[in-house]
């Protein structure tokens, strides 16, 4: 699954998508063959069972389905468009549409489809591909909200029940509404078999964390920023990071971490995203921060009793972010009457359904969900915390901008140190802004 905290570390989209060349399957008579691609494995599987239902409802037409790996994706994506041999259709992220739409690479969908076909589809994904009142993509995926992943062996062994952790609440100030805080205290462990809210307790000699605390920008730092009334971006793509609100809510991550000691070091999540997933996966991180992107990944490697509980509410409530995939159309594919054909196919409830039947993603086709949710209950996984924190409540945005990934380039850096609690909070987020707002507008 497309992931926002991958995209901190992802090459820019360019501007070269508006060098398109010629199409890019052979024109023929009678049978047509397209191509599309993707950056997921599980769901290039789901993608051809789809298609060869599509392809028994209309023989003229094919579609072969091509894996690019996501750290390749976008740079070989730009390459081919400007060379004219890019795929007919391809999976995109909201994050990087814009340029390609702007630069008339991409299908208007409205027109392709009718403004009406929009109304089947998760409208926070239909949001995000709509640029100036166009819609450039067809909605696949929803990434739902963010949960908390638990491990039920070590809340036991703390002391604690499901509902001890179902609710937890979190204070810039630390103070006794802070229920995230003490409770991350009981279930964080030294060799010595101390918890960090004990005396003699050992920072140094940590062999169990309890909470997944980290620069991890879908799960942990929007929603604790949204969490707390504060904000990441202006509408215009521009940086907030000195919103008193955001400084306060970087704070408590990087208190977490450094004074109390109840998360992982900034040393080992800095430069590996997939480090506390994996802690919780060995039975070393008791509550794990995170998506349904996650979902089949804990599901398929733990061996201990694991639940899910709702995400920790701050000042403002407890405020997610949400994200999803897009198939978009090459606007310079010889072939438009078929790519609408299959666009209108995977926008639809049997095509967009197999992505779903697995579990690894869930449809953003509304009527095709319902499969998703089968395959869960069915494996006993109670997954409406993802849902309820979304469900008619606040979101903070998802990141925007065409130039969102260079920014995140530029403001990494300052945030590693941040987090490494080598650069006070206020320093390092008035450096990351200026930093991230330089690579937007060019300026200072």
């Amino acid at each position: 699954m497309p992931r926002l905290r991958a995209l901190v570390a992802t090459a820019a989209l360019l501007a070269a998508a508006g060098a398109l060349l010629t199409g890019c399957s052979p024109a023929s008579s009678g049978a047509t063959t397209l191509t599309f691609r993707t950056w997921d494995e599980n769901a290039a599987k789901a993608y051809r069972q789809s298609f060869a239902a599509l392809h028994k409802k209309d023989p003229d037409l094919t579609v072969k389905v091509d894996v690019v790996p996501w750290a390749d994706y976008f740079t070989k994506l730009r390459t081919d468009l400007a060379g004219g041999s890019a795929d007919d259709l391809f999976w995109m992220n909201a994050q990087n549409y814009s340029e390609y739409a702007k630069n008339g690479a991409l299908v208007d969908v409205d027109k392709a489809l009718g403004t009406s076909a929009k109304k089947a589809w998760a409208p926070q994904v239909v949001d995000q591909f709509t640029q100036d009142g166009t819609l450039w993509g067809v909605p696949q995926t929803s990434d739902g909200g963010i949960a908390v992943y638990y491990n039920k062996e070590l809340v036991q062994q703390a002391g604690l029940t499901e509902a001890d952790i179902a609710k937890l609440t979190w204070s810039p100030d630390h103070g006794a509404d802070d229920t995230l805080l003490k409770v991350a205290q009981k279930l964080t462990k030294d060799s010595n078999g101390k918890t960090a809210d004990q005396p003699g307790f050992d920072a140094d000699k940590t062999v169990q964390w309890g909470y997944s605390a980290a620069q991890d920008l879908q799960a942990i730092y929007l929603p604790f920023i949204g969490s707390n009334g504060g904000t990441f971006q202006k509408s215009d793509g521009t940086f907030t990071f000195t919103d008193p609100k955001t400084e306060q809510a970087f704070q408590y991550l990087v208190d977490l971490i450094n004074e109390f000691h109840v998360a992982p070091s900034a040393a080992d999540t800095n430069s590996d995203g997939d480090f506390t997933l994996n802690q919780f996966q060995q039975g070393k991180i008791a509550l794990f921060q995170s998506g349904l992107y996650n979902l089949s990944n804990v599901a398929d490697n733990v061996k201990f009793s694991w639940g899910v509980v709702s995400l920790p509410a701050g000042p403002a409530g407890a405020v997610s972010v949400t994200n999803g995939v897009s198939v978009v159309g090459n606007a310079k594919s010889t072939h438009q009457k078929q790519v609408a054909e299959v666009l209108k196919w995977l926008g639809s409830e049997k095509g967009n359904a197999y992505i779903g039947s697995s579990g690894a993603n869930l449809p953003a086709v509304l009527d095709a969900q319902q499969v998703y949710f089968d395959h869960w209950k069915k494996a006993g996984v109670d997954v409406s915390p993802f849902f309820d924190v979304i469900d008619d409540k606040p979101t903070i945005p998802a990141p925007v901008g065409a130039h969102f990934s260079d920014a995140s380039t530029a403001f990494k850096p300052y945030l590693d140190e941040v987090f490494l609690g080598r650069t006070s909070v206020k320093k390092g987020l008035e450096q990351a802004q200026k930093a991230a707002n330089k690579a937007v507008t060019g300026g200072d």
